[in-house]
């Protein structure tokens, strides 16, 4: 059986589109609508099943109340933190959220940019994978409300928010050699986007500023958890001179820990870890994870702003918006012993 349409309850009842869209919004009394007519619309809904749709009133009145979320992990502690907040802020001031993941997948994000342009949504709210930028750029051009976070595109004049990336890491790495800590690794991911490229030159000119090689493990984003707990472990066993290792992520650092307990290492006696993005878990595991926190609800509330702000007038100016971290200095990066001890070759 085919979908009903608002059309099609009109015609069942014998009368326009529009009085039975006054009815679906409750402004049958407002509009003079009788009674009986009123209540037959409502009994024709009921016995129909018919349900109103929302995207199809937004080609009509040109607004659908809805924000596409766009993120690249939804089940990522850091992306779903953001997500809540921004649905709770939104839905308090009258907007709800599609969300939906990308996987860092190109092909993947246009598709889900199409599907929402579709259903016309108001605006967007996005961390976008590489290749992206004429999506972002067509998003632009047609006075459609972008903002993205995480990572932006440098060629690109878009709002954004991120966070201070490179002055994260520079702090990671002043900590562990002010803790007395000398070879220090950087596990990161390949990936090109502009937070990982500033964590990797953060670490980078850190460590040639005190005088010391870079040793830096990447690791390839499509890779699984089994994968890359197995490359940092065979990682760990080359280089046994290594004395602390910092993380550019929170899912590679649960990985780099699950390779370090398979060792045998103890932390920090054997070697010391500093995180990327603070999670719960690293403050309860023992011993626990000194790491980098972004301001979650800060970065949540500034991008419901700038969007809800651009939907209002597009006349309004860029606005690049870039939050400073704070170091949670915890046990894994404190020495418990001068003598400290080598890995097991």
């Amino acid at each position: 059986m085919a979908k009903l349409s608002i059309r099609d309850i009109a015609q069942r009842c014998n009368t326009s589109i529009t009085t039975v869209s006054f009815v679906l919004n409750g402004k049958a009394d407002e509009k003079r609508i009788s009674t009986e007519l009123k209540e037959k619309i409502l009994k024709t809904i009921e016995d129909t099943g018919y349900k109103q749709n929302l995207f199809a009133r937004g080609m009509r009145t040109g607004k659908t109340n809805m924000i596409g979320l766009i993120v690249e992990d939804i089940s990522n502690a850091f992306f779903s933190a953001v997500a809540r907040i921004i649905e709770e802020d939104a839905y308090k001031r009258g907007y709800k959220i599609i969300y939906c993941s990308t996987d860092d997948n190109t092909e993947k994000s246009k598709e889900l940019i199409k599907l929402f342009i579709e259903r016309n949504l108001d605006g967007y709210i996005i961390t976008p994978p590489k290749g992206l930028e004429e999506e972002i750029q067509s998003l632009i051009n047609n006075k459609i409300p972008v903002v993205l976070f995480d990572r932006y595109f440098p060629d690109l004049e878009t709002d954004y928010v991120v966070v201070d990336n490179f002055n994260a890491s520079k702090k990671a790495v002043q900590h562990l050699t002010g803790a007395g800590f000398e070879n220090i690794a950087l596990v990161t991911t390949s990936s090109a986007q502009t937070q990982m490229l500033e964590r990797y030159k953060g670490y980078e000119k850190t460590i040639i500023e005190n005088g010391k090689e870079p040793k830096i493990l990447k690791l390839p984003y499509d890779h699984s958890a089994a994968q890359n707990v197995k490359s940092i472990s065979a990682y760990l066993k080359k280089n046994n001179e290594l004395d602390a290792i910092f993380f550019s992520t929170n899912y590679l650092a649960f990985q780099g820990l699950e390779a370090i307990n398979e060792l045998k290492l103890k932390i920090p006696d054997d070697i010391a870890v500093v995180a990327f993005d603070d999670q719960d878990f690293f403050r309860i595991y023992n011993p626990s994870i000194t790491a980098i926190a972004q301001p979650v609800k800060d970065i949540s509330l500034k991008l419901i702003d700038i969007l809800l702000q651009k939907m209002e007038s597009d006349k309004k100016p860029v606005e690049k918006v870039v939050l400073s971290t704070n170091l949670i200095v915890r046990n894994s990066s404190l020495l418990t012993r001068k003598d400290k001890l080598t890995h097991p070759k």
